[in-house]
Order: C-alpha cells, then structure tokens, then sequence
C-alpha cells in the first residue's frame, strides 16, 4: 500500500498548549506508531517542523525529541514547497496574520483558538478558507474529552428525554506570581495582549454547546477581574487589564427546537471542590448525567432519589453515591491527537474539517457578544453568522 508524509510547521511549538498536547501528545505519537492508515489502506506519516521565535529553545526541543528541522523563520516555513500544513499555537495576536498568509500561500491549516481578535478577522479567516478551498481545522479538544463522548453518547442514545438545562463549572486558583509562580503565562490578564478568560474561554463553550445540546440563541453575562494585581514570568508586577472571571447564561435550541437554558461559570480566582477541574451536569424529564475530562456518571428517571428539604436534621443521604458511571465501551485516546488524526485524514483525502474556521467565529462571536453583554448589562441576540 501507498505511504504519504505530511509535513508540518508547528508555530508556538514553545508555548504550553503548543508543546504538551499538541506536539508531544500528539504528533509525536503518530509519528512513532506509524502515522495513520486510510480506509483504503494508505499509511499517512507527519514530519513536524518546529517553528519559533527562540532559536535556542527551538534547537534544543528539536534535538530532545529527535526531530530533524526547525527555524525561526515562519515565512519561510509559510512558503517552503516541502510544507503541507501550518499549524498555529502562538499568541492570539498574531493568529489571523499567520492563518491568512498559510492559506493563500495554499497551505491547510489547523488552529488553537481564537482564530482571531475580532468577530470580522475570524469572518473573513473562514471566508478564505472557501475562496483558497484548502482543508482548515480549529482544535475542539473538549468535545473528544472521554467524559464529553460519553455525554454525547448520553444526548444520541435520548438518555435524557426532553433536555432542560446544562451547568457547568469551570476554573482554578491561579497563582498571582508573587510567592509563587503562576500557572499559566502573564499575557493572559492583559487584554492589551489579547487575554481575557472571556475572549478564552466562550469560543470552547460555543462549540461545546453545539456539540453536545444546540445552538446558541442568547448570552448573559458577567465577567470581572477579581485580582487586579499579578506578578509576570520575570517576577516584575503588573496591572491585570484582562478580565479573570466569566459568568454566562446562554439560551439554546436543540434540532428539535426545544428550548434549553444553560448557565458557565469560568474563572482563574476560584479554589476547586468538585471532582475535575471541568465539570457539566446536563438534566433532563428521563435522566441527567455529570460529565469532566473523563468521568461520566448518570441518574435516570426510575432511581431518582426523592430528597426533602429539612434544615432541621443533618442530611444522611450520600448523593454522590446515587449515580452510576457510564462506560466507555471503547479505547478513547487523548483528545488533541484523535482531533489531529482526524485532521490528518481530511486533508489527505482531500475534504473539509468538520471543526472548521466558520465553527470558530462562532466562538470569537459569542465571546465577543459576552463582553458586550457585561458592558451594557443586558441578554444579547446570537445571530446567525453567513459568509
């Protein structure tokens, strides 16, 4: 059978995202188990090419992980014959720019999101994309989370009847950098620099929403920035400029044009006190089932527990133990590396992404619509975005 290589440029492959799960959870492993095999049997192999801004740093992964090129030079990389594909992990800033130059230079792309700062940019990126008719991916890691899967399965299966509402909880303590180093990198509070949990954070729960319950119809929400102080990577202090906390309403419709009311809580000042740093409970007539990175448990209608309210008495009841886990009922592998597989698989057959660019402005739109909504204190319209 045939073997094809793909060849790819990995910009921001320095950064978090970039490097654990995009690179060394991803395509590394591919790349060791053989690369990918085609349903009429082709074998499709990637050779990654690291892309940054740091030539030491950039040297030194590439020699760590024994891969043969690298450069600082994106441009070059854009426009090498050899390339196939350019994937972006760096600063939102700069992403449209990178997308938009790799698709006219007729590369296919795949994305960390926002694909871009603004509603227009992340318009006219999936406009491209149609006119260039190269294949375009944005990660949409959380829906191939097995915890998600398994609530997916739960929605298919009409586990829970008539869908009512979705909750979810979503954050940690983020350090402020002064005492102790702080998780994640200081632009992400500057919203100078395109940070913000918000601008974060609400392109994940359009697609998450999507994928599990319906289109978004209506946001409410309320963002804040509860530490306005921090301590950047050079210990040198800051003002937080950027929002840390995100608190939305989102009005859904379901294919069946029920309506459902779901309500996310986000936010870097929160101490966690549930089972994963994710969580959803999605409730419904005939059941409901709570979903984190993993973990899915369900409670259906007949062996619902029927709780009084006494502030009286203590509650003996144990809740948590009344819910069954859910299966997994196959191998689900770490959700970056299927969503890159499958990537890989569309452009070697040549078709289109079915998270593409026009699915991630949807979620720079309700991101954008979200800090409105907190400006004007009021429920916005999600209107239907065409191209």
């Amino acid at each position: 059978m045939a073997t094809r290589t793909l060849r790819i440029a990995m910009n921001g492959i320095t950064g978090r995202m970039g490097y654990r799960q995009h690179l060394v959870r991803s395509i590394l492993p591919t790349r060791e188990q053989g690369g990918i095999t085609l349903p009429d049997g082709t074998t499709v192999q990637v050779e990654p090419v690291l892309v940054g801004r740091n030539a030491e740093k950039v040297e030194a992964l590439a020699r760590q992980h024994d891969v043969e090129h690298w450069t600082t030079d994106l441009e070059q990389a854009i426009h090498d014959d050899a390339t196939d594909i350019v994937f972006d992990a760096s600063m939102t800033s700069l992403r449209a720019d990178t997308l938009s130059r790799a698709m006219k230079a007729g590369k296919h792309v795949y994305t960390e999101k926002p694909t871009a700062e603004t509603l227009a940019e992340a318009v006219d990126l999936a406009r491209l994309r149609e006119e260039t008719g190269v294949t375009a991916g944005v990660v949409h890691d959380k829906l191939y989370l097995p915890g998600l899967v398994k609530l997916r399965r739960l929605v298919d299966e009409g586990f829970f009847g008539r869908i009512l509402s979705l909750r979810g909880e979503f954050g940690y303590w983020v350090f402020e950098g002064e005492h102790q180093a702080a998780q994640r990198p200081s632009w992400n509070y500057r919203k100078q620099d395109g940070g913000g949990m918000t601008v974060d954070m609400f392109c994940h729960w359009n697609y998450v929403l999507e994928g599990i319950i319906g289109t978004v119809r209506t946001v409410s929400a309320q963002t804040a920035t509860h530490i306005p102080v921090r301590w950047d990577e050079r210990g040198d202090v800051y003002d937080a400029t950027a929002d840390d906390a995100a608190y939305g309403i989102f009005g859904l419709e379901t294919p069946a044009g029920d309506p459902v009311v779901a309500q996310i809580n986000s936010s870097w000042a929160v101490r966690v006190h549930r089972d994963e740093l994710v969580e959803f409970q999605v409730d419904g007539t005939h059941g409901s089932a709570v979903a984190g990175l993993f973990r899915c448990v369900a409670q259906q209608r007949a062996h619902t527990p029927k709780p009084v309210w006494n502030p009286d008495l203590p509650t003996t009841e144990r809740f948590r133990d009344q819910w069954l886990d859910v299966p997994a009922n196959a191998e689900l592998q770490n959700g970056f590396k299927a969503q890159w597989e499958e990537f890989l698989a569309d452009v070697a057959q040549g078709r289109p992404h079915r998270f593409d660019l026009l699915s991630a402005a949807r979620g720079v739109q309700l991101a954008e619509l979200g800090l409105r909504s907190s400006d004007e204190g009021r429920r916005l319209d999600v209107p239907a975005i065409t191209l």
